[in-house]
């Protein structure tokens, strides 16, 4: 058995990570228009009446700003803390707003959602692990900090999406005021790549097949430096580096380590430019 995955969108112009098997998904975050989240899906193969759920991590623009007229448009029922549909000023039909405890799972089909507290300047943070047929996925983005819960769950995965937000020379020459570097960098900001490399090589399991880069700043980073670094110290997992511009392919991961890319985007030669390019 196995479990699919893509992220749909990656960066701060919007967040969207897809989740399922053969017969149920769940999506994490809902940073993108509904339109866009269903041309993208259509363009891997994906069937939107797949998606059962959508988790919300947190209420920045990012990562709700698709969620209300998807929720409307499909029926699916949003887990969302409170404080963060409060924050967020999020509107939900009242039985599509549902809510999560952390470290208790939920049931979607035969998927188990866990959500498990995280370091960010958000009111309600979280990150949150996808359980089915013995496989793990992770979904670690918007972290401040790699503390021993993320290296307890990150232990656990077969594929995970962990941020690699920037890169600590670029961050500090670049343009951004100082204010907003430390924000960034001051442990309820962002994990950076050397962050995110420290986590990975010290801490993946020796079944991991699978890590996607995400969540890359278009001012503080670089695909090409984060793709070389990460790609030196595989070991044989497989690194994809998110997009800001479009979906990653589907990859199939299985509990065996026999695994697959299984769908890429049909995209026009304009689109491939923009995510060659932009």
């Amino acid at each position: 058995m196995s479990l699919f995955i893509t992220s749909l969108n990656s960066g701060s112009n919007g967040n969207c990570y897809y989740v399922g098997n053969h017969t149920e998904a769940i999506l994490v975050d809902a940073g993108l228009s509904c339109k866009e989240t269903e041309t993208r899906m259509k363009r891997l193969g994906l069937a939107i009446e797949k998606v059962k759920a959508v988790f919300i991590s947190h209420e920045h623009t990012d990562h709700i700003r698709g969620v209300e007229v998807l929720s409307r448009k499909y029926k699916l029922p949003v887990y969302i803390t409170e404080a963060t549909r409060r924050q967020g000023r999020v509107k939900l039909e009242k039985d599509l707003s549902k809510t999560f405890i952390a470290n208790e799972p939920i049931s979607i089909g035969s998927l188990a959602v866990t959500a498990f507290a995280k370091h960010h300047d958000a009111a309600d943070p979280f990150s949150f692990i996808v359980a089915g047929h013995q496989i793990t996925v992770g979904v670690f983005t918007d972290i401040g900090t790699p503390c021993q819960q993320l290296v307890h769950h990150f232990k656990q995965c077969h594929a995970a999406f962990l941020e690699a937000n920037y890169d600590d020379v670029m961050l500090e020459n670049g343009g951004y005021p100082y204010y907003l570097k430390n924000r960034i960098r001051g442990g309820q900001g962002h994990l950076s790549n050397a962050q995110a490399l420290e986590l990975f090589t010290t801490h993946r399991p020796a079944f991991m097949s699978h890590l996607i880069l995400s969540h890359l700043s278009k001012n503080n980073n670089s695909a090409t430096l984060v793709e070389e670094l990460f790609t030196k110290n595989a070991d044989g997992v497989k690194m994809v580096v998110a997009s800001r511009y479009g979906e990653s392919p589907l990859f199939e991961i299985s509990s065996t380590g026999i695994t697959q890319e299984c769908g890429k985007p049909i995209r026009t030669r304009a689109e491939q430019m923009v995510i060659s390019f932009g």
